[in-house]
């Protein structure tokens, strides 16, 4: 790897961490010398790329701190061309519009050298299963969400039977074959997962939940590590 490619690959490995990073990690990731890295450090510094901390404590870098957004490897480009292939196939129709659109951006973007990434990618997602059909525009989820909104809806459960909810939505989950709408619901004053195909009617209020969407997702993950480690410890 040439010093200029690994002097922004260490500020993308910054910016996807929300701890400060060790240099013994960075040169692990980059596959180089401690001494090489530190140089790169004193490099970047130099520059006057916001970067806190010193050998033996961790790097951050401090936020607000951008690259110009198309400085992209060729891995990245793949990455960003599966990612958004994959939703082109199994998101809504609004989302999947925006997959179609990133992908169409990036292509007109990138230098020449790099168009035939996007263009002749080998990388397709594929489905070996039937996936369900939602029941109404998933859009409207993502938007209660975005605006903290209440959702009523008439759900059916496994048997069918059919229970009006009042749920504060913080999640969509994308699996292979099905979504589920992950939500606080005020009927069971619980946490509770709803397939996208067995809404049989839904509508947003206007009224919005109390609690931040984060801390919803914060309190569900909490919940789900609880019950795993209790299955775990049932399982012996």
């Amino acid at each position: 790897m040439r010093r200029t490619e690994r002097l922004f690959q260490i500020i993308q490995i910054l910016r996807r961490k929300n701890a400060p990073v060790t240099g013994h990690e960075l040169a692990e990731e980059l596959e180089t010398s401690l001494r090489t890295l530190y140089r790169d450090m004193a490099e970047l510094m130099a520059q006057r790329v916001p970067i806190r901390g010193e050998a033996g404590t961790g790097y951050v870098l401090e936020p607000g701190y951008d690259m110009p957004p198309l400085m992209l490897t060729t891995d990245e480009l793949e990455a960003a061309v599966l990612g958004a292939r994959w939703v082109a196939a199994r998101g809504d129709a609004q989302l999947a519009r925006g997959a179609e659109d990133l992908i169409a951006k990036l292509s007109a973007a990138v230098p020449p050298d790099l168009q035939p990434v996007i263009l002749d990618s080998g990388l397709m997602p594929v489905s070996f299963s039937k996936r369900a059909e939602d029941s109404f525009d998933v859009s409207l989820v993502r938007e209660a969400i975005r605006t903290q909104k209440k959702l009523v809806l008439d759900y059916a459960d496994e048997a069918g039977a059919v229970t009006r909810r009042t749920v504060w939505p913080f999640l969509i989950a994308y699996a292979d074959n099905v979504r589920m709408m992950c939500a606080w619901c005020e009927l069971r004053e619980d946490f509770r997962h709803f397939r996208t195909d067995r809404v049989r009617r839904i509508a947003m209020q206007e009224k919005r939940f109390p609690e931040r969407v984060v801390r919803l997702r914060k309190r569900w993950e909490a919940l789900r590590d609880c019950e795993r480690k209790a299955e775990s410890i049932r399982r012996g």
